[in-house]
């Protein structure tokens, strides 16, 4: 089709948009309420656009080009429209701006700077305003909430959540649990991806920032911190740099800076999860256990089997996440070998996750004797923490891990990615039951971003049917046929955030279409260029199970680095977090 925008005449494709035709042609027609292929509902109306001949103006979001269209993206009509749309929304909005936890980012705020907007043009009534902090991952403002929805396509098309909805109408409209229950005895998975695409300050990741602060600075307490895979390929945005750069040493330097007496690399305990994960497998397999087996490194998705399908929660694997088994070995063996007693021990972590703020305070998660994790700080909150000390993650220099957690594998790098756990499960598996050596470690088959991947795989004259899943509104069928016996996979890997954790809910905010590509082509050069690329031929992992643990499945291990589910709807686990959140009231 020929169309013409701003007086320029380009072939666009039958079916297009407007939206997506201006921006094929390099045009920028604003939105706010937009998500391309997951809300595109025309709601907002910030993106309306003039066409000749049109009565009204029209959301250019929602609206197909048709041939012959002529199109005008900012005219004074236009321009006045959107504006006065921008006002009547800033009427209803709190002005908090300077310590709103999205300043900066949030883009009503952008979208005002640009419309030129310096004064409250509306004055009017407020919403009703609701604070629900009573998460330890996320805080709801309703008060700042804006009614674009994006938070409940994301929630219910791409998580199969739904854990929220619009409850009232009209000026009453407010997105909530049902009930208008806080958000902590809801369905929630606590996964942040509403964080990750609400526009404004109404959902935010519920920070530990200060109370780390407190520990750096109290002489009393031995602070130690483990990173994440993915945050060392994310990072970087904080500070500019392109997605996918790896920034490992810099970051090892920066976070010495601040203050951690050590920084220990979470690839470890990544290798040591696939130890006891490719054990247990085996172990399965050769003794008639409940297969398929299902991976449990992802917080969120352990939270979504524990509610919508709590009868298959002996299907996934016992073991920890690599956040937790960290958490116990720092409180056990690290403690005994530094001489330094548990409960002086404060153990941060840095993850691409806001899940894992919950998982850490999980009551099973204290099976050194202790709170096995003390405080859970995202890539953001890193960034942020960085920048408040004046340091320049792109100034620092090179630093390598401490030790005796220093050592991961490549195979313990790319757990960041959807896939990466999977494969280095499989470089593990095939190794200990032929006791032959990969020629190729990279299986291809279960790389990349569709929905659902699977594969077969021959190890020692045996085929294996295994599968890899990311974002949770692609699992429901393959838990449907497990549930009714049809499931014909030996192992599964389930990742709750699109893309795996490199698109968790505390990454850098971004409107890169490619950025999880981006990052995922980061953590696989990481694996490349690492000396080790197996997990059990990582030697600090082999000698911590000489010293200390014994062997993969021991009595030690099974009580450090294993744990239990349970149905997350009984009452007794809502009121653990009733209590909870009323204790930190």
């Amino acid at each position: 089709m020929q169309i013409k925008i701003n007086g320029v005449v380009s072939e666009v494709q039958p079916g297009m948009t407007i939206l997506e035709a201006a921006r094929e042609m390099g045009i920028d027609i604003p939105t706010l309420c937009y998500l391309e292929g997951v809300h595109e509902a025309g709601a907002c109306r910030v993106c309306i656009v003039e066409v000749k001949g049109a009565r009204t103006l029209v959301p250019a979001c929602i609206t197909e080009a048709a041939d012959g269209m002529e199109i005008f993206t900012h005219t004074s009509r236009v321009r006045r429209a959107r504006r006065t749309i921008i006002e009547l929304m800033l009427s209803d909005h709190p002005d908090e701006c300077l310590t709103c936890g999205k300043n900066n980012q949030c883009e009503l705020q952008k979208l005002a700077r640009a419309m030129n907007i310096q004064e409250r043009k509306y004055e009017g009534e407020y919403s009703s305003r609701v604070i629900d902090d009573g998460s330890p991952a996320v805080i709801r403002d309703s008060g700042k909430c804006i009614l674009c929805r994006r938070c409940l396509s994301v929630c219910s098309m791409i998580q199969d959540v739904n854990a929220i909805a619009p409850i009232g109408r009209g000026f009453k409209t407010v997105i909530a649990p049902a009930g208008k229950e806080p958000i902590n005895q809801s369905p929630c998975v606590q996964c942040g991806q509403c964080v990750n695409v609400c526009p404004t300050g109404a959902i935010i990741e519920k920070s530990d920032v200060i109370r780390v602060w407190e520990a750096l600075e109290d002489p009393r307490k031995h602070v130690v911190v483990q990173v994440a895979p993915a945050v060392r390929v994310a990072i970087g945005e904080v500070f500019g740099l392109e997605p996918g750069t790896s920034v490992t040493w810099k970051m090892v330097s920066a976070l010495k800076k601040l203050g951690f007496d050590r920084v220990f690399d979470t690839n470890f305990t990544a290798d040591l999860t696939i130890m006891e994960e490719g054990s247990e497998l085996i172990q399965r397999i050769n003794e008639g256990g409940r297969l398929p087996m299902i991976t449990s490194c992802s917080p969120g998705w352990i939270n979504y089997m524990e509610y919508f399908f709590p009868q298959l929660v002996e299907h996934l694997s016992t073991c920890k996440s690599p956040q937790q088994m960290f958490g116990a070995v720092i409180k056990t063996y690290y403690a005994d070998k530094a001489g330094i007693p548990a409960e002086n021990i404060f153990a941060v972590s840095v993850m691409p996750c806001t899940a894992k703020k919950y998982e850490s305070q999980r009551p099973e998660m204290y099976s050194s004797g202790y709170r096995d994790v003390d405080a859970v700080l995202t890539t953001r909150e890193l960034g942020a923490m960085l920048k408040e000390a004046g340091i320049d993650l792109l100034s620092c220099g090179e630093e390598t891990f401490d030790q005796p957690f220093g050592a991961g594998s490549g195979a313990g790098a790319i757990f960041g990615n959807t896939g990466g756990v999977m494969e280095a499960a499989l470089r593990t598996v095939y190794e200990i039951l032929t006791g032959d050596e990969l020629d190729n470690l990279n299986f291809h088959q279960v790389r990349g971003l569709t929905g659902v991947k699977e594969t077969s795989v021959k190890i020692g004259g045996r085929e294996f049917s295994v599968a890899v899943v990311h974002g949770l509104g692609n699992i429901r069928k393959i838990l449907e046929d497990i549930d009714k016996g049809r499931s014909r996979y030996h192992f599964i890997e389930v990742m709750c955030c699109p893309g795996g954790c490199i698109g968790g809910g505390g990454q850098p905010i971004s409107k890169d279409p490619g950025i999880k590509e981006k990052r995922i082509a980061g953590l696989y050069r990481e694996d490349e260029g690492l000396p080790v690329r197996k997990s059990h031929e990582n030697p600090a992992v082999q000698e911590l199970y000489r010293e200390f643990l014994g062997h993969p499945l021991g009595h030690r291990s099974h009580e450090l680095l294993h744990t239990r589910y349970r149905n997350r709807r009984e009452q007794e686990y809502e009121n653990h977090w009733k209590t909870d959140s009323l204790s930190k009231a």
